[in-house]
């Protein structure tokens, strides 16, 4: 792909006291011109020279903090790169590659675990992120709240799902609502032009995970856990197909415009190939 067209974004997994794996999620800034308001992995477009991992590792430190040199991370935390998914295609013509990585906190020598993984992310850009949490990875691949303490509504807010016509063929659209007053929810210092963001998210004791995003959290839980959901999804991981195809009818070139976006014609036309 063109440099133009690559992005990349970082599942950053951790373990919790009780040991269960928990993966870190970002509010976006209201202030950005795409996908502002919404759930994201950290993430973004891929620089000169960078591999998809460097670039996820990148954002991750620009966004949320997380030191990118092992130097950097107080002991005993280090970062380990996992795995990488197949490429998922966003609206906004980019193609963005998955990266898994986790956070170690055990530390061989003592043969204590730290479990305070929240305090490597303290330091948030507010130009791009309005706040960060975490959620329960296996989650991801249930209806509904697995049993934990103080969470919030009912176990069945968890989950909404339904079809939508994409990339000309049924699509499953994944709501998931992840809990956050029973947790540490890190945002940066309000100043005034944040204050009405950090207001709006005050309000909610759920944050919606919905989208690409969504998508990406669950082909990830299916393939760590070597699982299929309880609800309905797509099969194939990724959409490295759609994207081959819409190179072939002239989609994604070199020179990406800020108003690139797909429409519904040009993915017919890839789909019809």
């Amino acid at each position: 792909m063109p440099l133009s067209r690559k992005a990349a974004v970082l599942i950053l997994l951790f373990a919790d006291p009780a040991g269960e794996l928990r993966v870190v999620i970002t509010m976006r800034a209201s202030t950005l011109s795409s996908y502002s308001g919404h759930a994201a992995l950290p993430g973004g477009k891929a620089e000169e020279g960078e591999t998809a991992f460097e670039c996820a590792r990148r954002e991750a430190s620009e966004e949320i903090g997380l030191p990118r040199k092992a130097s950097a991370l107080p002991s005993p935390f280090r970062v380990e790169h996992l795995c990488e998914m197949p490429t998922n295609l966003a609206k906004t013509e980019l193609v963005v590659r998955p990266c898994v990585a986790f956070l170690h906190s055990y530390d061989p020598e003592t043969g204590e675990d730290a479990n305070v993984a929240e305090r490597l992310l303290p330091r948030l850009d507010a130009r791009e992120v309005a706040a960060v949490f975490s959620a329960p990875f296996r989650n991801f691949l249930y209806m509904e709240d697995l049993p934990g303490e103080n969470l919030p509504g009912k176990p069945s807010d968890w989950y909404k799902g339904s079809w939508t016509d994409w990339h000309q063929s049924q699509w499953r659209m994944h709501n998931f609502f992840v809990p956050v007053t029973n947790q540490l929810v890190s945002k940066p210092k309000k100043s005034e032009g944040q204050k009405a963001a950090a207001d709006r998210l005050d309000k909610y004791s759920r944050y919606r995970v919905f989208g690409m995003t969504a998508r990406i959290l669950v082909d990830a839980a299916r393939y760590a856990y070597d699982q299929e959901p309880e609800f309905e999804h797509n099969s194939h991981f990724g959409d490295e197909d759609m994207i081959c195809r819409l190179r072939r009818v002239g989609r994604l070139g070199e020179v990406r415009k800020p108003t690139d976006e797909l429409t519904k014609e040009d993915l017919r036309k890839a789909a019809n190939l």
